[in-house]
């Protein structure tokens, strides 16, 4: 368990929060040292890898602080105007650990949902990349949507590395959403129909949603925590239907529609499904494809992690795979929280 921590402790420096990644450092050591983190922890001893006990820990612990109930570290935590002192802020929460360990606890059954804004960049500039030569309006239904924030895609503004804007104004700007411009035509994305699923949805529009996603983002990313905030404020403007289900069973009853591209898309979560829900997610997206034309189109876009050569690393591309026909093509690249995307094959890279 400490070594798992200590891993994702790394990870946090490594993707730009010192923070977390000195908290997290601390942790592993108390662990080890039978400290109050350890009682905390008990019971999860036994917690694999890909469960992101250290995540979920500090959403725990982050929450606690956004809702007011921590005031001590909410003093410094950046995401509450707190100084940012990682040692100072050791002390506090280790105090929290004595304190109140059952409260902490807790707060580990959920598990991430970061919902990152980010990740809008190589959906809409996908939608954009489909429309340009038959453009339709978009009935967009999100496998794995968490607070579906990425449903309101079309009501954020993108700026591209070359200066380029696309959307009006919002309270949500990614810059740089992109390296060139997704396409050159001034295509016009109009998202009909905004339909999301998850195990677990979250509703951004409630203060308990809001903090619960927030609780996610690590508190010393300010461009994320804008992000997600300015996210949360477009999504109390403009509407998207939530569901509580399954990536298989959102597309049980879904049909292709005269006049409309039905697009189903995800983002950095199908390796959280279980391979029979892949198998099924497929076959069903087959069914409906079947049943595809040209006045009813289909897509499936993924912005997900896959090697792309034997041996290679993992890269997260902008796939998508459009019916008639079923055909998959690549479109771009991006870091994992989506930005800045390039558009393009993606260069090969040697294995290693």
């Amino acid at each position: 368990m400490a070594e798992l921590i200590r891993a994702q402790s790394r990870a946090c420096e490594s993707l730009g929060s010192p923070f977390y990644a000195a908290l997290l450092y601390q942790v592993a050591d108390d662990v080890l040292g039978d400290g109050p983190a350890a009682a905390v922890l008990a019971g999860h001893e036994e917690d694999s890898g890909p469960s992101a006990l250290a995540l979920r820990l500090m959403g725990s612990v982050h929450r606690l602080v956004l809702s007011g109930n921590a005031p001590d570290l909410a003093g410094h935590f950046p995401s509450t105007g707190g100084d940012g002192d990682a040692a100072a802020a050791w002390r506090a929460l280790r105090r929290l650990f004595k304190s109140d360990p059952l409260e902490v606890s807790a707060g580990l059954v959920l598990s991430p949902q970061t919902n990152e804004v980010g990740r809008s960049a190589p959906l809409l500039g996908a939608l954009a990349i489909l429309g340009e030569d038959d453009p339709k309006p978009v009935r967009l239904w999100e496998i794995g949507c968490s607070g579906g924030l990425n449903l309101r895609a079309d009501h954020f503004r993108y700026r591209s590395a070359d200066g380029s804007v696309w959307g009006l104004l919002s309270p949500v700007e990614l810059d740089p959403a992109w390296t060139t411009r997704p396409t050159e035509s001034r295509v016009s994305v109009h998202i009909a129909e905004r339909v999301g699923g998850d195990v677990n949805p979250i509703d951004p529009t409630t203060e308990e949603g809001a903090i619960a996603l927030t609780s996610f983002v690590w508190p010393d990313q300010a461009d994320r925590l804008r992000r997600l905030r300015g996210a949360i404020l477009v999504a109390r403007e403009y509407p998207a239907r939530l569901v509580r289900a399954g990536a298989a069973d959102l597309l049980a009853d879904l049909q292709v529609q005269d006049g409309a591209r039905t697009v189903v898309w995800h983002s950095v979560m199908w390796q959280y499904l279980p391979q029979d829900e892949q198998r099924r997610v497929l076959a069903r997206l087959d069914e409906i494809g079947s049943m595809a034309t040209e006045t009813a189109p289909l897509a499936h876009v993924a912005f997900e992690p896959r090697r792309l050569e034997p041996g290679g690393p993992h890269r997260f591309v902008i796939a998508v795979r459009t019916w008639p026909g079923g055909e998959e093509r690549i479109l771009g690249e991006a870091p994992p929280h989506g930005i800045p995307v390039t558009w393009g094959a993606p260069r090969e890279r040697p294995a290693g």
